[in-house]
């Protein structure tokens, strides 16, 4: 439990501070939708990713047409129906042609994009105040993963030593290590992966929970399916399995991202059919 310290009438004391959540893994098969979404068509009409801060007061969301990452706050933590636009962006145009997938260090001092098209790599990106989008610049840094092709989908461990990369060429999770934590020109291939070929074709959106013993991977268009994955070791992709646990998610049909709010309960979805994002109870 985080501690703070506060005053007394005899000095300086230590009490305890609210504790961290305690992540539980969701229940995706009987997840249900909340009948709450937020649209972000103003912003962008390709939307492709939508993320969160850690405590669940702001948003993000990656658009592929106009090439940047919005902000949003949400007045009430990881509650969808009071989310606003910040009017904060951050373009990734001058690095990618395709902007398809992005994901934030744990710390958010860092967030990563992935460019499927073109130079088919992923960019590395630095702020100088954690989560705040108008302090972010490109690190020159990027990491050109030449097990697939098309990069498409991306998640770390907890603490940034691994990074896992897929795409539809291959339609496989390839596991990479980083010598230099969350520094992704040190990431090297530990000849590790795990296929989702029989599951599903069209991998848009990736989660890692953060113990690293559950993969969420979901599918677009005819498929708009998550679907499940258990690893017997946590973080080594070749101990993973399908746990043939899915759910279809029906309120869109092109869902191109999933998120999970920081204890589990909650999964967020990004729809690019009807330019929302979806919130359930999990």
């Amino acid at each position: 439990m985080p501690l703070v310290f506060g005053r007394s009438i005899l000095g300086f004391g230590v009490v305890a501070g609210p504790p961290a959540p305690t992540w539980t893994d969701p229940d995706i098969a009987n997840a249900s939708y909340d009948s709450v979404s937020f649209r972000v068509a103003t912003q962008d009409t390709i939307p492709r990713t939508a993320t969160f801060k850690d405590d669940g007061t702001k948003m993000y969301m990656l658009g592929q047409n106009s090439d940047k990452i919005h902000q949003y706050s949400l007045s009430t933590a990881w509650d969808l129906s009071t989310a606003s636009y910040d009017s904060v962006t951050f373009s990734v145009a001058t690095q990618t042609g395709f902007a398809a997938e992005f994901w934030w260090s744990t710390d958010g001092d860092y967030f990563y994009v992935v460019d499927i098209i073109g130079s088919a790599v992923i960019f590395q990106y630095n702020l100088t105040t954690a989560w705040d989008l108008s302090t972010a610049s490109y690190a020159n840094k990027s990491f050109d993963p030449s097990e697939e092709n098309g990069p498409i989908i991306i998640g770390f461990k907890s603490d940034g030593t691994k990074v896992y990369i897929g795409g539809n060429f291959n339609d496989t999770l390839y596991q990479y290590s980083l010598s230099t934590a969350w520094d992704i020109s040190t990431a090297s291939y530990d000849s590790k992966s795990l296929s989702y070929s029989s599951q599903l074709g069209n991998a848009q959106g990736l989660f890692i929970s953060p113990n690293g013993d559950k993969v969420w991977i979901v599918g677009a268009l005819s498929e708009n399916t998550v679907y499940e994955y258990g690893l017997t070791t946590p973080w080594d992709m070749s101990t993973g399995s399908y746990s043939s646990i899915s759910k279809t998610l029906s309120e869109d049909n092109n869902i191109q991202s999933l998120f999970f709010k920081s204890d589990g309960s909650k999964l967020y979805a990004m729809g690019g059919q009807n330019d929302r994002v979806y919130q359930y109870s999990t």
